[in-house]
């Protein structure tokens, strides 16, 4: 999946993770991605996303590191057509960088000497009002996209539960919102959220949960992660696959640890860079494979031995001679199982 792109006043698309607008709207709405892959699968979670948001209520989409959850969030605010704010769940947050806090003061003094005999000062103090993006976005309609929120403290967000039942955001009595604010009818929000066994990821509360409609984002089927690994790397269709199968081949290894789409991404990335090909005595292939998956497994983070990927390769990819000439029988194997007895013996 591609990121959500903006148009620029000269109508050239750059990526955009987020999109702060002004008082009166942003003059750059986001807009989704031509390169966004769009599968069947796919088509079906952003269907029913935006089922959710268009009836007005927040959704949570939670699952596994890198199965596109982010990139999702942001294709949903696009089609939304809203400006987007971003933040980014971090366990120092306070409820006040969510909402806003009193910045210092602003000190004025008036000296009145109309009359010449008659000399008077007059002094005032006051504190400063900075608003924080939660309140931005509540105040002017904003998409709000809240990334991996879990690894904020559940205290800091206790300000989104009078936001998204009462639809009204307490604010101190201070604050230029005198108590409280309106939440603007075109206001939304989109959460992310990694499972609660990841480091760092706090417990939500009930209370917030139940105000959230989730959407449980598994990893994707091999239609899908192919797809989105030719997209993001520019490889070939047939190369995506035979990267995908490799990567799919080593799912139950070490208590059924299924990799991301990173893997596969990245492979396809460095064999672009390097115009290395997905034969099977491809050396750069076979180096690139064993390096990036290196990193799958528990957190003693396993070492998959060279020869186990070898033999992955070899499986997955065909004899080398039939690759060359472009033999049916060397398509490669999406749905390959686990290794082999030998396979498992190179990894343990």
């Amino acid at each position: 999946m591609q990121d959500v792109m903006t148009r620029e006043g000269n109508g050239q698309r750059t990526a955009a993770a987020a999109n702060y607008g002004t008082g009166n709207g942003s003059k750059l709405a986001p807009e989704p991605s031509d390169g966004f892959v769009l599968t069947a699968h796919v088509e079906e979670l952003v269907e029913r996303a935006l089922c959710y948001l268009g009836a007005g209520y927040p959704i949570n989409l939670a699952g596994p590191a890198g199965t596109g959850k982010t990139t999702l969030a942001l294709h949903l605010a696009a089609e939304l057509g809203r400006p987007v704010t971003l933040i980014q769940g971090d366990d120092e947050f306070a409820t006040s960088d969510l909402v806003g806090s009193n910045q210092g003061y602003r000190k004025s003094r008036l000296v009145d000497n109309f009359i010449h005999s008659v000399h008077k000062t007059e002094e005032t103090m006051k504190t400063l009002w900075v608003e924080n993006q939660l309140t931005t976005a509540c105040k002017h309609g904003h998409t709000l996209i809240y990334d991996e929120f879990t690894r904020s403290r559940p205290e800091a967000n206790n300000a989104f539960l009078s936001v998204l039942s009462e639809g009204l955001l307490n604010l101190p009595t201070l604050s230029d919102g005198g108590g409280h604010l309106e939440i603007h009818p075109e206001f939304r929000c989109i959460f992310t959220a990694n499972p609660q066994e990841y480091a760092g990821v706090h417990k939500s509360q009930d209370a917030l949960m139940d105000r959230l409609i989730t959407i449980y984002m598994d990893h994707y089927d091999a239609e899908t992660e192919v797809a989105i690994t030719a997209a993001k790397s520019g490889i070939s269709t047939v190369d995506a696959e035979r990267i995908v199968g490799v990567v799919r081949y080593f799912d139950q290894v070490e208590n059924g640890h299924q990799p991301s789409i990173r893997p596969a991404i990245m492979i396809a990335r460095v064999l672009v860079h390097c115009g290395a090909t997905t034969h099977v005595d491809d050396v750069v292939f076979q180096r690139t494979c064993h390096d990036v998956l290196n990193l799958i497994g528990d957190d003693s983070r396993t070492r998959i031995a060279a020869d186990s990927v070898k033999e992955a390769i070899q499986q997955v990819c065909g004899d080398c001679s039939r690759l060359d000439q472009g033999s049916q029988s060397a398509t490669p194997h999406l749905s390959a199982g686990a290794p082999s007895v030998q396979a498992r013996e190179a990894i343990s």
